[in-house]
């Protein structure tokens, strides 16, 4: 009896299996016109977007690439309105950006605008443009969350100060960059009174960047603060 149960499961199975078949094959036949076009309206945006990055994007990169060169080297000389606005013969930054926006250069000039800013005293719009610019570079995008965090200071948000220096000192175990940036945190902290927090920061920089320099130099930050906190024995 069970395997006669068992058969006329399979039975049903099969019934529905090819029922499910013959509905598909079915809608594949009434609709075979507009999925035709459906196919070839996929196929079209695939090679129009291969078409596209090939003979629009790859050009306009390697030619942003070399307009970045001058920019860039004014940027390493400090010259920050220089490298943002060109000297009359080359592009700046806002130029590179306004032209070649489809571009990795485009993203990558707004890393080094807001940086620009940053050192221009210009606070507001250091963050308009760092807060524009994504990478997979894992230092530069830690540099530029640290970045904000300089610029935030600057405009007296602290909190999104605090915010984005954790974010910097923990997206990184660089062992130049983390304990730099964990360290701004702390002393925002300590600005706030959340000395146990700034604390829990000091001990992070002691026990996982000892060699740095703010690991050479955080024993006073750790007593001071035990001491603010009633930490201290």
């Amino acid at each position: 009896m069970a395997k006669k149960g068992k058969e006329v499961q399979t039975e049903h199975r099969m019934e529905n299996f090819e029922e499910a078949l013959t509905k598909t094959e079915q809608f594949i036949e009434d609709n075979q016109k507009i999925l035709t076009i459906i196919v070839g309206i996929i196929v079209i945006i695939v090679i129009g977007f291969t078409v596209y990055r090939r003979y629009v994007v790859a050009p306009k990169q390697k030619e942003a690439m070399s307009q970045m060169y001058v920019a860039e080297q004014y940027f390493e000389r400090d010259s920050f309105n220089l490298a943002l606005n060109g000297d009359g013969n080359n592009l700046g930054f806002l130029d590179i950006i306004d032209t070649y926006g489809i571009t990795k250069s485009a993203n990558l000039a707004k890393y080094y605008t807001g940086i620009c800013f940053l050192h221009l005293g210009k606070y507001e719009d250091a963050i308009d443009y760092l807060s524009k610019f994504k990478s997979k570079d894992k230092m530069l995008s830690v540099i530029a969350k640290g970045a904000l965090g300089d610029a935030f200071m600057q405009t007296g948000d602290t909190q999104k100060a605090l915010d984005h220096y954790l974010q910097a000192g923990n997206a990184s175990d660089n062992a130049f960059l983390a304990p730099i940036y964990l360290m701004k945190a702390g002393e925002v902290l300590e600005s706030l009174d959340e000395y146990n927090r700034a604390l829990t920061i000091y001990r992070e920089i002691q026990e996982k960047y000892p060699k740095s320099q703010e690991g050479r130099n955080i024993d006073k930050y750790i007593s001071r603060v035990e001491l603010l906190s009633g930490e201290s024995k």
